[in-house]
């Protein structure tokens, strides 16, 4: 994924987010959107670390990890699934430049989602 689409596709999704939950705003204020923007920024990051190491597991560790970090600061797993649900929707809607690295990223988002929704399930 090259810069801008990484760029494209965090703008959307911050955007996508704070719009479907404006809530957040009075919760976290502009720090919360910084935060949610930086987070998305690492979720690229893990993707891209995990694709290249052929590795869904790396992904579902930082899975894992984000979870419990993001819950215990009062973010819940339902809003790290939506934000994976967006992230799926983007990679579905735009055309990047490496077809199977955005191939990838579905699968190991779509293995996450899985796993989250397992989690939250049991709480």
């Amino acid at each position: 994924m090259n810069n801008k689409e990484r760029e494209l596709i965090v703008h959307n999704v911050v955007e996508e987010i704070y719009d479907h939950y404006p809530h957040l705003w009075d919760k976290f204020g502009q720090n919360g959107r910084d935060r949610t923007e930086e987070d998305n920024y690492h979720h690229l990051d893990h993707l891209k670390a995990a694709f290249d190491m052929d590795s869904a597991d790396f992904f579902m560790d930082y899975t894992d990890w984000l979870n419990n970090v993001l819950t215990s600061r009062g973010v819940g797993t339902f809003l790290i699934i939506d934000n994976f649900e967006r992230l799926i929707r983007q990679f579905k809607t735009l055309k990047l430049e490496d077809e199977k690295e955005q191939r990838v990223y579905v699968e190991y988002l779509q293995q996450a989602l899985q796993r989250l929704q397992t989690l939250s399930s049991k709480r």
